[in-house]
């Protein structure tokens, strides 16, 4: 299934000459682009313009990627693929803390980031398409037409990839289930090379639904062990 038509995708890089190429070859896979070149111009056009997917450098002027990222994780939750320079482990992590879904270390091949962002996509349209309306396991609950998830009576706001990975886990409750079918079935990545972006998206969950809500199986995977 590719994502549907007339999808609207911000790029956002202080470099004009590679904001243009990403948005040139974004634009001829037939998507709506924007694009901005710094943080506070970002944040004004996510606002403005309300995109489906946002494309974001970490180096930015005014303020950095991860602070737009945060900013805009605020205001609603939007799928956010991340370019880096920085090949430290880290920072990769840290830009998937603060919301980011995905990212690509400089220099990448375009045709690697139409991939991803063909990918993020079809993954919130999949989300989106689900029959039953939600699921309940333990005193954990998950609104799948309103993409809402509650712990006990506390809600919790997720990002699209915290909220899907959630998805997952508790669709099999506490079967244990591989980082790489993780990375395959949510960020449809062939290896194992960003098994690390599956551990970040669950310390963030861990985080704001709970330390005991999933459970690590060393060597192996993750399971979703809520109880009522």
């Amino acid at each position: 299934m590719e994502p549907s038509p007339n999808r609207r995708i911000l790029v956002v890089d202080d470099d004009v000459t590679i904001a243009a190429s990403v948005a040139a070859r974004l634009a001829a896979s037939g998507f709506t682009v924007e694009t901005a070149h710094d943080g506070p111009s970002a944040v004004a056009a996510v606002l403005a313009d309300a995109p489906d997917l946002v494309v974001l450098d970490v180096m930015l002027p005014g303020f950095d990627g991860l602070e737009v990222c945060r900013r805009i994780q605020a205001d609603r939750p939007i799928p956010v693929l991340m370019l880096t320079a920085r090949t430290d482990e880290t920072d990769q992590l840290v830009g998937l803390g603060v919301g980011a879904d995905d990212y690509l270390t400089k220099p990448f091949s375009m045709r690697v980031l139409a991939a991803r962002v063909q990918a993020l996509l079809r993954r919130v349209e999949r989300s989106s398409e689900q029959d039953a309306p939600g699921i309940v396991v333990g005193d954990l609950r998950i609104d799948l037409t309103e993409r809402r998830v509650w712990r006990g009576n506390a809600e919790a706001r997720l990002t699209p990839l915290e909220f899907d990975l959630l998805v997952r886990l508790a669709r099999r409750p506490r079967a244990v289930l591989a980082r790489e079918r993780l990375l395959s079935d949510i960020w449809e990545w062939s290896d194992a090379a960003g098994s690390r972006a599956v551990d970040s998206h669950v310390k963030a969950l861990r985080r704001k639904l709970g330390a005991d809500l999933i459970r690590t199986v060393h060597g192996v995977g993750y399971a979703l062990d809520a109880r009522s």
